[in-house]
Order: C-alpha cells, then sequence, then structure tokens
C-alpha cells in the first residue's frame, strides 16, 4: 500500500422514512443507513438476518471516525415485499453507495455475510475507496467438501435451508442465540433474546434466498488480490468458525494480522465491545494518516 495521506470525503445522502438517509440503487432499491460522527469512514457491514443496530456498541468510535452503518437490503429499514436478494447484488449496493457518498480512507468492516460483501467489494471497481477491512468470524467459503473443511458441512448448509423454508421463526430465534459463548450469562441472555427477536422479524424468502446464494460463494481465489491491511477478529468460542479459519485467513491475504476475543462466540463485536473498539482503536492507528476533505459536489 503507498504510504501517503488518505482524502476522506463527507458527502451525505438525503433523509428517508425515518429521518435515514437513504441510496436509491440503480433497480430502485431503497438502501437506508446511518451515518455519524466524523474523520477516517468506517462502513460497517452486519450479518445474515441483522441490522444496523447490531453494530449499535461502536457508536462510541464516532467519536474519532465517521460511522455508516447500512442495512442490507431485505434486513432492517431496507427490507421491501418481494426481495429475493444475492450475495452479488448486496455487493454492487454497498459499492455503489460507497461511490455515492465519495468515501475515501475508508475501514471497512464486515461481520459473517458482511466479509463476503466486503470481499467481493475489496476486489472490485470501488476497493480504491478502501484503507483497510476487518473480518469478524468468516470464512471465504462456508460450504464444506473433501477439500475444504473451514465452513460448514453439507449437512449442516442443507438443515439450515429446510429449517428457514419450514420454520424460520424457531430457526431464527435460535441462532440469535447461537452467535453468542455458551453459557449465556446475565447480559448476554438479554443480547441473544433481541437478537432472537430482531431475526426472526425477516422475511424467510428473502433469508433462504440470500443464504442459498451466500453458500454457493468461494472467495478463496481472490482472497490474494486484496492488498488493503487486514485485522481478522475471531470469537474463541464460536459455534461456527474455529481459529484455524482465522489463521487461513491470515495466510491467504497479503497483509493481515488475527486476533481472538477469548469470551466471544460468533459476534465479539456485540459480546465484548470494549476490547473490539479499542482494537479498532489500535488497528486504525498503523495506517497512513487520514487527510479530512469536504467533497464540492
Amino acid at each position: 500500500m503507498r504510504n501517503r495521506d488518505c482524502e476522506i470525503s463527507h458527502k451525505r445522502g438525503n433523509a428517508g422514512e425515518g429521518g435515514l438517509p437513504e441510496f436509491i440503487a440503480p433497480d430502485g432499491a431503497r438502501i437506508f443507513y446511518q451515518d455519524i460522527g466524523n474523520g477516517r469512514p468506517v462502513l460497517l457491514l452486519h450479518g445474515l438476518m441483522a441490522h444496523k443496530d447490531f453494530f449499535r456498541f461502536q457508536r462510541e468510535l464516532a467519536d474519532q471516525f465517521r460511522l455508516i452503518e447500512v442495512d442490507f437490503r431485505g434486513h432492517g429499514g431496507s427490507r421491501a415485499d418481494g426481495q429475493l436478494p444475492t450475495v452479488e447484488q448486496l455487493a454492487a449496493d454497498i459499492a455503489e453507495l460507497s461511490d455515492f457518498l465519495g468515501l475515501q480512507g475508508t475501514i471497512g468492516i464486515g461481520w459473517s455475510l458482511g466479509a463476503t460483501i466486503l470481499w467481493h467489494v475489496l476486489t472490485g471497481a470501488a476497493a480504491h475507496r478502501f484503507a483497510a477491512s476487518v473480518i469478524v468470524d468468516m470464512t471465504p467459503r462456508v460450504l464444506n467438501d473433501d477439500d475444504w473443511d473451514l465452513g460448514l458441512s453439507s449437512e449442516i448448509c442443507g438443515a439450515r435451508s429446510e429449517a428457514i423454508r419450514d420454520d424460520f421463526r424457531t430457526f431464527a430465534t435460535s441462532a440469535g442465540h447461537a452467535i453468542f459463548a455458551q453459557p449465556l450469562g446475565p447480559r448476554t441472555q438479554d443480547l441473544a433474546d433481541w437478537a432472537g427477536d430482531e431475526f426472526a422479524a425477516n422475511d424467510p424468502a428473502a433469508i433462504g434466498a440470500l443464504w442459498a446464494s451466500l453458500v454457493k460463494q468461494d472467495l478463496r481465489p481472490i482472497l490474494g488480490q486484496i492488498r488493503q491491511p487486514t485485522l481478522i477478529a475471531h470469537g474463541a468460542q464460536s459455534s461456527l468458525y474455529g481459529s484455524d479459519t482465522a489463521d487461513y485467513l491470515a495466510g491467504a491475504l497479503s497483509s493481515a494480522e488475527a486476533i481472538s476475543f477469548a469470551g466471544s462466540g460468533h459476534a465479539p463485536h456485540l459480546e465484548q465491545p470494549e476490547l473490539f473498539n479499542q482494537a479498532i482503536r489500535e488497528f486504525a492507528a498503523g495506517l497512513p494518516r487520514a487527510r479530512e476533505t469536504q467533497a464540492t459536489h
């Protein structure tokens, strides 16, 4: 990466319903996001069935950064009838939003599904808008096969597809609990109950379509194209991906380091937010200095 100052743009969108800014995708989909703080942009990309408020504990970072939290299409405020989103569609939305906002010197933080979206963006036309990335508990290939065992088995993937189709509320509620380290404590019990309710509020058809798209992804061939420094955040008690997955990413990416959160499962930004936020501040401090500018368009 070139050692130069990064220009940071501050163009912001117009308010939509509920007072949140919105971006209109080329196909007319309305993508809602929250845009707070000033400084180097940090773009926060959530996981499957989640939404921007799953990063609410990161909002204290707005004292140092400009935080952009997005609701993917099919999720949160961006839900609309009849949506059957794909990974590629979500990645295009994020790339176009980054262009629309004129982001520069951005740190992208992708949790789970959000990491898959971020990897697509970092190897696409909007890659130049990003100075670094943070990957939170994700694998580059979800579906295991004879040559890959750092994702989920075909039996688990198939069972999830069936549960989404046949009993979505039970599946979503259970998944909301399973993202946290077990057994749940008093604090994580409340968070797990909230997460389960939020997951269950989604449209099963939209989540089923996106899950099917995610299971088809294999991003291993493109990881070597990513030149931005990467911080890999792994929950040591994750029920989805082990430390060997984080180790694989650290070796496959050209400039990466991995950190483990001992008290966390799949969501260290929710389970250990103080440590997570401090890790983001320290990671950002090691990047080339960011120079703020005001957009003129």
